[in-house]
């Protein structure tokens, strides 16, 4: 199934995950430091993103419309973080080591898109990335963690992690029981998958790629409750319960 099938979904943003993790019992052990070469990687390319980002912007106010270069570069630099956390601690549920490309990969177990706006409020721009979303920020430090910055005792700006967040704790919980099992715990994968598309929409939405306020709403499981399937289970495998897929979409007339 292609990106122009699944971008009919009611939702802006979608967000997919293999039906069940595969990875192995002790390489997340590890992962941290086979992925130093995305940090430094996506590093410079989020410093471009902030240059995109003011472009659209500035075109949404001027135009009411995203343009298109800009929205297609901060779309991948999300398809590139959801992989990469897909593949580290935000839900680890992969040893598919991530490609270095902005574009969808198809046969990766992770997978985003959003569909483009065809038209955008002008005032809304200038609220909905900080006023309108200090809620969902609130939800996500507590879901990702944060910090807090203070100083130290010479003065000097310092951070202190004030809490790690409840996916970290989760993942760490399933990687555990996926080292001692061998297999990655289903409801907490679930869990986990539903923390993230929240994550998510939240970051679409203060990327100005939508009007549409993020739900407060844990859709959990690997697929969007509203959209077809793009990522399929290895032959021979079952759904989990709960995991069926969507019904197809009607025929067009």
């Amino acid at each position: 199934m292609d990106l122009d099938t699944f971008r009919g979904s009611q939702s802006p943003l979608t967000v997919e995950g293999a039906q069940r993790p595969q990875a192995s019992r002790l390489l997340w052990l590890v992962k941290w430091l086979l992925a130093l070469p995305h940090y430094i990687v996506l590093a410079f390319l989020a410093f471009f993103g902030m240059f995109a980002w003011l472009w659209a912007l500035i075109g949404i106010l001027l135009t009411g419309r995203y343009p298109r270069v800009p929205f297609n570069y901060l779309v991948g630099l999300m398809r590139w973080g959801w992989r990469l956390s897909y593949y580290l601690y935000n839900v680890g549920a992969t040893d598919a080591y991530p490609p270095f490309t902005l574009a969808d990969v198809p046969s990766h177990p992770a997978r985003l898109d959003v569909r483009y706006p065809e038209k955008l409020s002008r005032g809304l721009v200038l609220v909905k990335w900080w006023l309108l979303a200090i809620p969902h920020y609130i939800i996500v430090a507590v879901l990702f963690g944060f910090t807090r910055p203070h100083s130290d005792t010479e003065g000097q700006l310092a951070t202190d992690t004030n809490w790690p967040g409840l996916v970290p704790i989760l993942v760490l919980i399933a990687l555990i029981a996926l080292a001692v099992t061998g297999t990655y715990p289903q409801q907490v994968y679930r869990v986990v998958m539903g923390f993230n598309r929240w994550q998510l929409r939240v970051t679409a939405y203060t990327l100005l790629m939508t009007d549409q306020y993020p739900p407060f709403r844990l859709d959990q499981g690997a697929y969007e409750p509203d959209g077809p399937r793009l990522t399929q289970l290895p032959a021979g495998w079952d759904d989990w319960p709960g995991d069926e897929p969507a019904p197809p979409p009607p025929p067009k007339a």
